[in-house]
Order: C-alpha cells, then structure tokens, then sequence
C-alpha cells in the first residue's frame, strides 16, 4: 500500500528525512614515526573521532619518514598535521592536537553541551 500525503510540504519533509544521511569525514594525520608527541596526536583524535563521528571517519595515519611523498605533495611541513579532505572546505590542524574544541572547531563540528 502507497503512502499518500496530503501536501507537497509533508511529503518533502519525508523525503529530506529518508535521503539525509550524515557526512563522511575524510582524515589523514601525518606524523613523524613512533615518539610520544606522535602517538598522544594519534590518540587524540581517534578519541575525538569515536566521540563525535563514530562510523562516518576514515582516519589515516601517514608517517612521514616512512611515506615522504605523500607529505610533500601534501606540503606537510610540521607534525603533528590533521588534514581533512572530506567533507569541504579542506581544513588543517597543526601541532598540539589534544585540545578537542580546537579539533572540533576545525573539523566544523560543534562540541554538544
């Protein structure tokens, strides 16, 4: 049995509701091998991630000593870097990632109170 509705207005609000779905980020943090500023960057925004984005992230890590290329074409001069591609615009983070309202911010989420 088709649904019928009643006006144009309801039917788009049901439209919007069964289309709608949340935006995937994109990540890549770029750091410089195993040291502890790495690793607590790391942690930081896995922590976020899992907080504010669980199952709408793709996080990759890029150790440049390990992928040079890879940071020099994404002209990474400093690590600690969180790149986001997706969704636009592209945003970068740079050096002490463990302040998350920061991370948020440039992640243009908003902290929930």
């Amino acid at each position: 049995m088709k649904r019928k509705f009643d006006t144009t207005q309801e039917y788009e609000r049901t439209l919007g509701r069964a289309v709608r779905t949340p935006p995937s980020y994109v990540l890549r943090l770029y750091v410089t091998g195993m040291t502890p500023r790495s690793t607590a960057a790391f942690a930081s925004i896995k922590k976020i991630c899992e907080e504010h984005l669980r199952g709408r992230y793709d996080l990759e890590v890029i150790d440049i000593y390990q992928q040079p290329t890879l940071a020099k074409d994404e002209q990474i001069i400093a690590a600690p870097t969180l790149v986001k591609r997706l969704p636009l615009p592209q945003s970068r983070m740079v050096g002490n990632l463990s302040q998350e309202d920061r991370v948020l911010a440039g992640l243009g989420l908003q902290q929930k109170n």
